[in-house]
């Protein structure tokens, strides 16, 4: 049996490479368990569509507010210095390329730098979304991911077959394999796990994976 991350790992591995201050965007669901796992010294300031900046973490069961909640319909806290504002001026923050990060699911990634992570399938959701002006609007995107789906099919591919959410914007890819940056149209391995060999990480990649320098082991820790 291949081993791999789980979720929450991989969620604290993107979660290192979040500097401190920086204005973040988690997509709804996976994506929103990163907030658990700044490293220590570091704040990101967490913004979310319907309208809120620099919110704090998840209230305890039982003391919810459910005035207060993310666009994930999560409950959230506010901190010191937390701002509410209207939701086409949360939108207008993101157009205007004040986000410094988004981190987004996905059903695909291409070599390209392409990403698809809504579907009109039967299990699909009715649409994208904000996804798609956080794609062109943050300055850097991330996505988080299994390395494959569910029957074992790659979800790092040459080119998408699902719907797009944006064009060349992702920058860097965290799976439950590996870590890899999309450069010039091409998928460059900086981690993996150690236990995995690079033929057998290729073999669960859709498109060819490239070697700069010295490729780093992927450790994270149990959780």
């Amino acid at each position: 049996m291949i081993p791999k991350l789980s979720a929450t790992q991989i969620a604290w591995r993107a979660a290192q490479d979040i500097t401190d201050g920086a204005y973040v965007n988690l997509g709804i669901g996976f994506p929103e368990m990163v907030a658990k796992f700044q490293p220590p010294g570091r704040q990101a300031i967490f913004h979310t569509e319907n309208g809120i900046l620099g919110f704090g973490e998840a209230p305890a069961p039982g003391t919810e507010d459910w005035d207060l909640i993310n666009a994930g319909k999560k409950a959230v806290t506010i901190r010191p210095g937390t701002a509410f504002f209207h939701h086409a001026d949360s939108f207008a923050m993101v157009r205007g390329g004040h986000l410094d990060v988004a981190i987004l699911g996905a059903y695909e990634v291409a070599e390209t730098g392409d990403l698809a992570n809504w579907s009109t399938g039967p299990r699909g959701v009715p649409a994208v979304g904000g996804a798609m002006d956080l794609v062109h609007g943050a300055k850097r995107v991330a996505v988080i991911t299994d390395h494959v789906t569910r029957d074992g099919k790659p979800k790092l591919v040459q080119r998408c077959s699902l719907p797009l959410t944006g064009v060349a914007c992702v920058t860097r890819i965290y799976t439950s394999l590996a870590v890899l940056d999309i450069d010039a149209g091409r998928f460059v391995l900086r981690e993996k796990l150690p236990a995995l060999s690079l033929d057998a990480l290729q073999s669960l990649t859709g498109a060819t994976l490239h070697l700069e320098g010295d490729v780093g082991d992927l450790i994270v820790p149990e959780l």
